[in-house]
């Protein structure tokens, strides 16, 4: 990062294109490495790399046990001082566990942090069990929770992690799970950057190193299995903004670690700079002359919701057509031509504002879309009615403007 600031605009692009050149390389090298970077206010991917490939989860599969965990703390089914009893199938577990021995009992408080310290397997089962009847009963409930969350290349068959082949997940499932854990039990999340717990006089630390290395990491998870290598689920905040990010497949704990520290840094660098181009524009848009009520009405588009399947998240989504900016650049209908899609937004005039931006830089007339991922209503900032090639030279060129783009075929 300090190297960044010192480097200048030149600079920057250099480091960014060797960081992207070394990202290419590892995802190339590596046919386990998955990983994604999120802004969690916007709901924007700010980095994704094999996001939606099948992948073993391992250890993160216990940020779902804790969700559902959590769920039934909420519905007043267990509290804190609740009782869960250890049964021979969960004290048979494997390492990492906390040796829990059949008949034993632990406390909801210390199975929480034995969970995401420890990672304790055996902890893991006398959960799906007090909350399942049976682990397997549990995992089609936390497969049936990941259909609800929208997690639609997530499968679980038991609740620890351990291997499986059929469990799999995705770095972009995961990622949507870290953030609903954060927006669904905001109470709950302060567990997940605990660096130690102590239980029966034993003294546990945290395998999660990132949230003592790195600044502004507050949780989440961390998981290891041969099958799936070294994988990490990680927020991480600076200032108002908060990006959450997923990698997996990682070939040690510390090349892990590293990799994510970069992935942050970039993230949050593009962030702000994205937010610093979209709050000028709105700004200079705001202070132009409005409409006068004497003048002609402005045409409007017709609303026409049609059934379209987004490629990020494979999900029906309605994509509608909507009223032209108050200036010179108008907005055009969806679906004409290619088209260069330069953010995703919860906010549609933030989303116009982006787009407007970018038209300083490349031709295409402004179009906003809105789509609903993870029950989350978000608005698609695009230029549209290009050219195939007119639409991969604009990307290229708005690439070297460190904004964020993504070429779009056709009713894509």
């Amino acid at each position: 990062m300090f190297a960044l600031k010192r480097a200048g605009k030149k600079g920057y692009f250099i480091l960014a294109t060797m960081l992207f050149i070394s990202l290419f390389t590892q995802a190339q090298a590596n046919p386990r490495y998955a990983a994604i970077v999120v802004d969690a206010n916007t709901g924007e991917i700010l980095h994704a790399a094999h996001a939606d490939a099948p992948r073993y989860p391992a250890s993160l599969t216990k940020m779902m046990t804790l969700y559902l965990l959590f769920e039934a703390m909420e519905q007043g089914k267990l509290t804190l001082a609740s009782k869960l009893r250890v049964s021979g199938h969960a004290a048979s577990m494997p390492q990492t566990n906390l040796s829990l021995r059949a008949g034993d009992g632990i406390l909801v408080r210390d199975a929480i942090p034995a969970l995401i310290v420890r990672s304790a397997n055996d902890v893991a089962v006398v959960v799906a069990e007090a909350l399942g009847g049976s682990e397997r009963n549990f995992a089609r409930m936390m497969t049936d929770k990941a259909r609800e969350m929208k997690m639609k290349d997530t499968q679980f068959r038991n609740a620890s992690g351990l291997p499986d082949s059929q469990q799999k997940s995705s770095a972009r499932d995961m990622a949507t799970l870290a953030q609903r854990l954060m927006q669904d039990f905001p109470k709950y999340y302060h567990y997940f950057s605990a660096p130690s717990f102590r239980y029966r006089g034993k003294t546990y630390t945290s395998h999660n190193r990132i949230v003592r290395s790195y600044q502004g990491v507050d949780g989440l998870k961390t998981g290891y299995i041969r099958a799936s290598g070294f994988n990490v689920a990680t927020s991480a905040k600076r200032g108002e903004k908060r990006l959450v990010a997923v990698v997996m497949g990682g070939q040690t704990a510390h090349s892990r670690d590293q990799h994510m520290a970069q992935l942050l840094d970039r993230g949050f660098v593009r962030a702000s700079a994205q937010q610093r181009v979209a709050q000028r524009v709105t700004k200079e848009v705001s202070a132009q002359p409005q409409i006068s009520p004497q003048a002609p009405e402005a045409p409007k588009y017709e609303i026409k919701p049609a059934p379209l399947i987004s490629k990020s998240t494979d999900t029906v989504v309605l994509q509608r057509e909507v009223l032209p900016v108050p200036t010179e650049k108008s907005e055009a209908p969806l679906g004409s031509g290619w088209a260069v899609q330069v953010g995703s937004y919860r906010g549609q005039d933030q989303a116009r504002a982006q787009a407007v931006a970018a038209t300083r830089w490349v031709q295409g007339q402004v179009a906003v879309s809105e789509v609903e991922i993870s029950n989350r209503k978000l608005f698609r900032a695009r230029l549209v009615g290009l050219q195939e090639k007119q639409a991969r030279n604009a990307c290229r060129s708005l690439s070297r403007r460190g904004m964020d783009c993504l070429v779009v075929a056709p009713h894509g």
